[in-house]
């Protein structure tokens, strides 16, 4: 299949390009900036807001899948106008494209933040968190994800035979973060399990890069399993902590004091269950396993 993703140099693009290309596809990576690409995948350097840029991207690459990454990743990163404008701008205009060149499928990514956690009443009306539960963002980043849930939902009512779908991915660790590389708010996978209060703004929760991005290749290479606009998480079944989140939320969230006593078991305070009944999918890469293997390379590398 041929397949575009936007926003393929980023710290999840570069897994989902990297995913797409070993199971066969035919990849573009279109990004503002270069950046190196796996065997076989073109990288494009282009600004996607500007329509004749768009148009060319399109035209040249053909798509049948489109994966939409593109945009501005991290909360608070730029102000919040220039967080609403660019992100929903891109996604009506890479999603409107995909249906206009003829593709069968496009997902873009979306975000757990459309839940409006961190907040200091935050309660949730069940937990786990599954894609049923209400939505209420409250700040603009959490906002254009869920403006960008709704564009997906928009567009599908006319797309024709494009099947539609958005993805939240839990917060994105990359391959090289397992061996200590900072992650996207700059302390290491070790600094967030050591001290509880980096994790606790995103309830713990967390995707190996990898994992996140094989549910997007089969979401593209199985769309007769989705409904056109359906909503999908990805998160890892377990939290990223190393106590229970029946203990951690409510010392950091007192409002789930007692909803959180269901995650007892180590779960994760997100169901990732739908898309395991539509495409079988399931996280594999868990914390203490990564980490581990990470630290055994380490140690053999240092002994060799």
């Amino acid at each position: 299949m041929r397949v575009l993703v936007t926003g393929g140099s980023g710290r999840l693009g570069r897994s989902v390009v990297a995913v797409l290309a070993a199971r066969g596809h035919d990849v573009t990576s279109v990004d503002l900036t270069p950046g190196p690409q796996p065997d076989g995948v073109r990288g494009v350097v282009a600004d996607l807001l500007d329509d004749d840029a768009r148009a060319e991207v399109f035209e040249r690459a053909r798509p049948e899948g489109v994966v939409h990454l593109a945009g501005i990743a991290v909360p608070f990163d730029r102000p919040d106008l220039e967080t609403l404008d660019v992100n929903t701008r891109l996604a009506w205009a890479v999603l409107t494209a995909a249906v206009g060149c003829g593709a069968r499928c496009a997902v873009a990514a979306s975000s757990p933040t459309v839940f409006g956690y961190n907040t200091p009443s935050w309660r949730p009306r069940h937990l786990p968190l599954d894609e049923e539960h209400p939505v209420a963002p409250w700040h603009a980043y959490g906002l254009s994800k869920l403006i960008i849930e709704e564009t997906v939902r928009a567009v599908a009512r006319t797309s024709g035979d494009c099947v539609l779908a958005a993805v939240r991915p839990g917060y994105v660790i990359a391959p090289e973060e397992w061996a200590g590389a900072p992650t996207q708010q700059g302390h290491t996978v070790a600094e967030r399990l050591a001290d509880p209060e980096l994790a606790a703004a995103s309830l713990f929760n967390y995707i190996d890069a990898r994992d996140a991005a094989e549910l997007f290749a089969l979401i593209l290479e199985h769309p007769e399993r989705v409904a056109n606009g359906q909503i999908f998480h990805a998160v890892a079944e377990d939290a990223l902590a190393a106590r229970p989140l029946s203990e951690l939320l409510p010392r950091f969230h007192p409002a789930t004091a007692g909803l959180a006593d269901v995650l007892s078991d180590g779960r994760a305070a997100f169901s990732s269950a739908a898309a395991r009944r539509a495409l079988g999918w399931q996280p594999r890469r868990h914390w203490r396993t990564e980490l581990r293997q990470n630290a055994q390379g380490e140690a053999g590398g240092a002994d060799s």
